[in-house]
């Protein structure tokens, strides 16, 4: 969307130059130690109980893995992918990862900033002709400390209205009934409706630029647009050429409008499907498919420095938003527990019946993946796992 509109839509048609695919650095400085038989027994004795109480007893319909220096110590997968075709959940079965896909959406950011096509303290307007607010920057967008609002709760046509009537004792009662915005645009949601309904409705910000810290999909879904503006292509083939494919990650994608017609439901708590919805061809904010395996395999990339140099990375893992105090924080793309001596990069990510966990405990180059296709909370407790390895007994709640 960082041309006009129109142009947009013809990238959206795929009449896009394609680029070539890149080949990821290689970083000769980094190196795993190997486990031995006994460090990798000790760890998955210490797994076991907490997986098994948490999910693996418990009704999990999903995939996970728990890896130390690059090695699977514990993997496992239950449940159906498909409770329809009841096709078994295996390694390979792609799960929509919800907002863990910000994770890649900042890197390809910084992939970029690194190759010079962006400048993270830029103005959005720079790339994106038609965004309406002053002052908002790509490093705003990428650490959600642009104050914009979210198109999630403006943009699904649906408007709650309040309103009063008296009860035979002369009693007033407030009443809220749903009604439809027919000024909202019919049928699937795409990026270019998101940055077109912001530069025609200009909804009011939520807070000023660079205030504080506000979680926000927007944020991600307009990253988005920039990627496919300074590059010509479309996202989902930006990603699959610059950073999926190069990776080995070949059960990934990014999910747009064009794959509505092979859509892969997720699930309610009591097994009831969720359908195509008004949002769900938005991507940026959410959308990429992965397994646990590939995940595991962007977990070694980063490790390694072969996406984004170490510098960039530091960069991305340094908190922004220090207004208040306390161990939570926001980077560029990441959510972050900061502890006096270390930090543990993270990002969580729940999309209808979708939940997803990814946490990275840098400091001894360890890593939980947990995804599931089931409505679950408790999937995200899987941070206790992370106890493992840093010895604390914390008990702080993730974010999602």
């Amino acid at each position: 969307m960082f041309f006009s509109f129109i142009s947009f839509l013809l990238l959206s048609c795929n009449n896009n130059p394609v680029a070539a695919k890149s080949t990821p650095p290689t970083d000769t400085t980094f190196s795993y130690s190997s486990l031995s038989s006994s460090q990798k027994e000790h760890y998955l004795q210490q797994i076991m109980p907490i997986y098994n109480n948490l999910l693996g007893n418990a009704g999990f319909n999903g995939g996970i893995i728990v890896a130390k220096n690059g090695e699977i110590i514990f993997e496992d997968y239950k449940g159906v992918i498909n409770y329809k075709t009841r096709e078994a959940i295996t390694a390979n079965s792609q799960f929509h990862i919800a907002s863990v896909s910000k994770t890649f959406t900042a890197m390809a950011v910084l992939k970029l900033m690194e190759q010079g096509k962006v400048d993270i303290n830029a103005d959005v307007k720079t790339y994106l002709p038609t965004f309406p607010y002053n002052n908002v920057t790509v490093k705003n967008l990428l650490s959600h400390r642009s104050g914009l609002p979210n198109y999630v709760h403006l943009m699904e046509g649906r408007i709650t209205e309040t309103y009063r009537t008296k009860t035979k004792k002369g009693k007033w009662v407030t009443h809220q009934r749903m009604s439809t915005d027919n000024s909202i645009k019919k049928g699937l949601v795409t990026n270019a409706d998101v940055l077109q309904f912001l530069a025609t409705k200009r909804p009011a910000m939520e807070s000023l630029p660079n205030h504080h810290f506000q979680y926000c999909n927007t944020n991600f879904a307009l990253l988005a647009l920039i990627v496919e503006k300074v590059t010509g292509i479309d996202f989902p083939t930006y990603m699959k050429q610059n950073i999926f494919e190069p990776l080995g990650m070949k059960d990934t994608y990014v999910f747009s409008i064009k794959d509505t017609g092979h859509y892969t439901p997720s699930y309610k708590y009591n097994f009831v499907p969720y359908g195509i919805e008004k949002l769900d061809c938005v991507y940026g904010d959410k959308n990429v498919y992965s397994t646990p395996r590939d995940i595991l395999q962007w977990d070694k990339a980063l490790y390694a420095n072969t996406v984004v140099s170490k510098q960039t990375l530091d960069m991305a893992y340094t908190p922004y938003s220090n207004e208040k105090g306390g161990t939570h924080n926001y980077g560029l793309g990441w959510r972050l527990f900061t502890y006096p001596t270390y930090t543990i990069p993270y990002h969580n990510g729940w999309w209808h019946g979708n939940n997803a966990v990814f946490t990275r405990i840098l400091k001894d180059t360890a890593t939980i993946i947990v995804l599931g296709n089931r409505y679950n909370p408790k999937i995200y407790k899987a941070k206790e796992l992370a106890n493992i390895f840093t010895h604390n007994t914390d008990t702080l709640q993730v974010e999602e």
